[in-house]
């Protein structure tokens, strides 16, 4: 086992990662720097020459996010839409999925285990496969979700049931994993003390499920907020309700030649999954080190 961790701290492993991490990046250096170049650069040159004859703007910047244009512009709007999407499309099955784990792993009743391999199960269903029926039960005012003409908020409730719905299956069984895998002697000694479970739910699994909680926050979000289609067919397909992703499918112009515009509105799409990822891995290590113990 020591041999094993000396190889993986050697100067090769470290230069190794250096490469990946270099190569791995560089596409993002690209679209960055081609974000700030003028129009004409970008279609004359390679973005690495900006190094050689510098000439920056943010002219593009304040085209795409602030401009009139069809073909341009207008993409803080639709940045405000994402936002509006994707965070309840995050806490809603976190909240649903905290909830059902907890009971699947600490409470005892008939077909448990039958109905969590069940849920495992769910995750091989594709959300393309079920927006067809969706698109039905939508359409005839399905339950209590509001008719398509809805207008506040309420006109996102499609888009938030159906990522909802299908995020379900795996943060549940995400967060049981975690949750099952808990010190049986803490619960059943916060039980001896007469702890009820709502009191186990929040003053002990809520706590030591932070790790668990933000891993899945992070890859809900970013799956939410790049997503196209869902937004696409879902979300009403007008422009007061279309994703930042559904605007960038546009910012290219009719005939796709429109890079300046597509590389800073890229670029700001990406901009903000990455700062939240960066803004949650610290409450994720954080919790990983507050759950060791010395040996």
């Amino acid at each position: 086992m020591s041999r094993v961790r000396e190889r993986l701290t050697s100067r090769a492993f470290s230069l190794a990662a250096v490469v990946i991490a270099v190569l791995w990046t560089t596409p993002t250096l690209g679209l960055l720097v081609s974000s700030v170049r003028p129009e004409d650069d970008i279609k004359t040159t390679g973005w690495w020459t900006l190094f050689g004859a510098p000439h920056v703007t943010l002219d593009n910047y304040g085209e795409v996010l602030l401009g009139g244009g069809n073909a341009s512009g207008q993409l803080a709007d639709h940045l405000v839409n994402s936002f509006v999407i994707t965070l309840p499309s995050v806490l809603f099955p976190l909240v649903l999925a905290f909830f059902a784990a907890y009971a699947l792993a600490w409470i005892d009743f008939k077909g448990r285990d039958a109905l969590v391999v069940g849920i495992f199960a769910l995750q091989v269903v594709p959300l393309q496969m079920a927006l067809v029926p969706l698109l039905k039960l939508f359409s005839q005012g399905w339950l209590f979700l509001p008719a398509w003409d809805a207008t506040g908020p309420a006109r996102f409730s499609h888009v938030w049931f159906a990522h909802t719905v299908f995020a379900l299956p795996f943060a549940v069984f995400l967060l049981h994993n975690f949750l099952a895998g808990l010190p049986r002697e803490l619960i059943e000694a916060a039980r001896v003390d007469g702890a009820s479970h709502r009191t186990l739910l929040l003053r002990i699994a809520l706590p030591l499920a932070g790790p668990a909680l933000a891993t899945y926050a992070i890859i809900q979000f970013i799956w939410v907020w790049n997503d196209l289609l869902v937004a696409l067919t879902l979300a009403g397909g007008t422009a007061d309700t279309a994703p930042a992703t559904v605007r960038l499918a546009s910012l290219a112009g009719t005939r796709g030649d429109e890079w300046q515009r597509l590389t800073a509105g890229a670029f700001v799409s990406a901009a903000v999954p990455v700062l939240v990822f960066c803004c949650l891995q610290r409450y994720v290590t954080r919790g990983l080190l507050a759950g060791s113990v010395k040996g």
